[in-house]
């Protein structure tokens, strides 16, 4: 009975030892596994705050890239409408060239035509025949008229740009190669025009006026003649206005004209203005003579200097 007192004793005491070290693996497993989760909390949120900062470094990127795409596409749209409004007067101005070149080809042909008819007579002069004119001729006529036509476009678009001094010196070229006939007139017109807007009225009423004296039947005598009416009406001279009015009316060439109604208009309006003023009104003051200016043939050292650059 006693040894299996002890035998009892001995498996009890085995028991309870077990028990406490199972109790103490249990501990140490539990704190191991506190360590793993920390650690592991500790990496997730290091791995969160990471991810976090790299998102906003994207954000702010895409953020940077829209508004780049937005500038982008504005100037692209400003791009466009340049391009469009450029298409549009390469457009027009191919229009105006290809008309320029319908009437060039025109007028070559009549030339043409003409010279063929003169090839075909003898014109006789004195009682001695003349000689016929060769095709050479006239081929350097054609060409002499299509550069002329050339440059008298790039001079009135230089004049549109502005650039009146340069486009001044276009048209002078064109009326000394020139001299006479349509080019010759319109030359001396728009070289009036530049002088104009270049603030050099005085030198531009010598051009008007030597293309009235020189071109009493043309295109542009009318225009001419109203614009040197308008002229001294701005400085106030009144006979010269006046009588540049009488010469569009007793003109044949402008009876036809716009010039002409308003040169009646203008004229009776000032009659009546110098009627209701008294005979005081009527009376010559100190200021220019009213009599004609001297005519002035439109040569080319004739001419006013090239105007200053408008500002």
């Amino acid at each position: 009975m006693k040894k299996i007192a002890i035998g009892i004793v001995s498996i009890a005491f085995a028991l309870v030892g077990c028990s406490k070290i199972t109790m103490l693996r249990t501990e140490e497993m539990k704190a191991v596994g506190s360590d793993v989760q920390t650690g592991m909390q500790q990496g997730l949120d290091s791995a969160v705050l990471k991810l976090s900062a790299e998102n906003d470094s994207l954000r702010a990127e895409m953020d940077s890239l829209k508004a780049q795409l937005e500038a982008s596409a504005l100037v692209q749209k400003r791009m466009m409408a340049e391009v469009t409004m450029l298409s549009r007067r390469m457009g027009d101005e191919s229009e105006r060239n290809d008309s320029r070149q319908e009437e060039i080809i025109y007028r070559l042909d009549m030339l043409l035509g003409k010279s063929d008819k003169i090839l075909a007579k003898k014109v006789v002069v004195s009682g001695a025949p003349t000689a016929p004119i060769s095709m050479d001729s006239l081929e350097r006529e054609a060409e002499k008229l299509v550069e002329a036509e050339a440059m008298f476009n790039t001079a009135r678009s230089d004049y549109h740009r502005g650039e009146y001094k340069l486009a001044y010196a276009g048209f002078k070229q064109v009326y000394e190669q020139m001299k006479t006939g349509e080019l010759g007139e319109n030359s001396l017109y728009w070289m009036a025009l530049c002088l104009i807007d270049a603030n050099q009225v005085e030198k531009a009423k010598k051009v008007f006026t030597s293309l009235a004296d020189a071109f009493p039947e043309g295109q542009k005598v009318c225009t001419t003649m109203f614009k040197l009416a308008a002229i001294y009406s701005t400085e106030g001279n009144v006979d010269m206005q006046k009588q540049y009015l009488q010469k569009i009316l007793n003109s044949k060439t402008c009876s036809t004209s716009g010039e002409f109604e308003q040169a009646a208009e203008i004229l009776q309006e000032i009659l009546e203005q110098e009627t209701q003023a008294g005979p005081k009104a009527a009376e010559p003051s100190n200021g220019p003579e009213a009599s004609a200016p001297a005519a002035e043939t439109p040569a080319a050292d004739a001419q006013p200097a090239a105007p200053a650059p408008a500002p």
